[in-house]
């Protein structure tokens, strides 16, 4: 019994890592050593708050400017991925955002914590825009959903372990905590610098900058799955700040909102391995619109009830809508990007990313000031809904668009990219 237990396991396991090339698991162990140390994003509020006596207004001014470096991080790490390499791009990237992350952990007038929360973001999230197009440009199209699949699941994983290690260092001081920030980004461009040769692909007529950017957004299938992608985003990410309050509007403190996060990271840990398997024989078009319609139902099951285990129900469905959604809307940008564009199409996609962050959170507010939070749930439930019918109506146009690609040469996925 526990022979074929093992045996079992260990099948599932080569099936979810097996046949992946050795740069690719050389990124992925940098992704981890990066990820393990993020807690800017995580603890940057209560730094301003706490440590820097800075008042809410004032603070979330500052976030703000984090999530606009954020955005633009996304399509400024595309363009100089294409133009001067995924690597030079992920090692500029890192080094140049643990410079502002210690920077940060020094400063204290309101001007240079604004200046280095931007540029934390700015320069330190190019890594993630040119390490998406090194994974298309050295996994095989049909192994790129799995690939994707262990990169978000990493991302998770040091995520989940991160934020315990940055909630004890928290406690004794915000500078450790910062520097071990800059400390495990040096030590991620470091294995990059020396481990990873440059992966953009070769023979490949690469297109000026301003005509390229202008390529991506006047590709009309793309352009659509981008803005379906923003607006599923933007209701996502409503556990950053409507959740909370709702929460606390309901008598539920911090150690319950905690709570919630630590069942969305081990959710994702846990399901990603187990669900993506499954997965990868099922149309792209459906699996994103599966994944958004339980974002509306995640947050939508909020308006019933203000009870924990209302809320970690929700939280349960939507954390399953982003282990289903969240690899292939990656895999998505991979196999609808030319390969002298792959850079360039990550980072808009990364782009919104960025934009949902800096826009949601003004958008529940203010709904939540006008309306109230159960209208802003119900709000959610549609707009993610409207998400879902909109993916289903869009995919034939993307097949057709993977299909021209395919007849020029570029080779589209076999699984989540149909």
């Amino acid at each position: 019994m526990h022979s074929g237990v093992r045996v079992a396991i260990g099948q599932r396991f080569t099936a979810a890592t097996g046949g992946l090339p050795g740069v690719f698991w050389t990124m992925w162990w940098g992704l981890i050593v990066n990820r393990l140390a993020s807690f800017v994003i995580a603890f940057l509020s209560l730094y301003l708050v706490r440590e820097r006596g800075l008042g809410p207004a004032e603070a979330g001014r500052i976030l703000a400017l984090y999530g606009v470096g954020f955005t633009v991080a996304g399509p400024l790490g595309g363009l100089l991925a294409d133009r001067i390499g995924r690597r030079a791009t992920m090692v500029a990237g890192l080094a140049l955002g643990a410079c502002s992350v210690g920077a940060l952990a020094f400063a204290r007038a309101p001007a240079l914590l604004a200046l280095f929360a931007f540029l934390a973001a700015a320069p330190g999230d190019l890594f993630r825009p040119a390490m998406s197009a090194a994974v298309a440009d050295v996994v095989p199209p049909a192994d790129r959903p799995r690939a994707y699949g262990l990169v978000y699941w990493a991302v998770n994983l040091a995520l989940s372990l991160g934020l315990v290690i940055g909630g004890l260092v928290a406690e004794r001081s915000f500078v450790a905590l910062f520097l071990a920030d800059a400390g495990t980004s040096l030590a991620a461009a470091a294995i990059v610098l020396f481990r990873v040769p440059e992966t953009r692909p070769r023979g490949v007529v690469h297109e000026p900058a301003l005509r390229g950017l202008v390529k991506v957004f006047a590709d009309g299938p793309f352009l659509s799955f981008l803005l379906l992608q923003l607006a599923a985003l933007a209701v996502f990410v409503q556990w950053q700040l409507a959740l909370p309050i709702d929460m606390a509007a309901h008598g539920l403190g911090p150690a319950a909102y905690a709570f919630l996060m630590a069942l969305n990271c081990a959710g994702v840990v846990l399901l990603q391995p187990i669900l993506s398997p499954l997965l990868h024989r099922i149309d792209a078009a459906l699996l994103l619109a599966l994944s958004a319609a339980l974002f509306g139902l995640g947050y939508g099951v909020n308006a019933v009830g203000g009870s924990l285990g209302v809320y970690g129900v929700g939280t349960a469905l939507w954390t399953v809508g982003e282990v289903i959604g969240f690899p292939v809307a990656s895999t998505m940008v991979a196999n609808l990007a030319p390969a002298a564009l792959r850079g360039r199409y990550q980072g808009a996609f990364a782009m919104c990313w960025g934009a949902a962050f800096t826009i949601a959170p003004i958008g529940a507010g203010e709904a939540i000031q006008r309306l109230g939070a159960r209208a802003l749930w119900l709000i959610c439930l549609a707009v993610a809904l409207a998400v879902s019918a909109g993916h289903i109506l869009t995919a034939e146009p993307r097949r057709r668009r993977l299909a021209e690609l395919e007849a020029a040469g570029v080779p589209r996925a076999l699984e989540a990219g149909r």
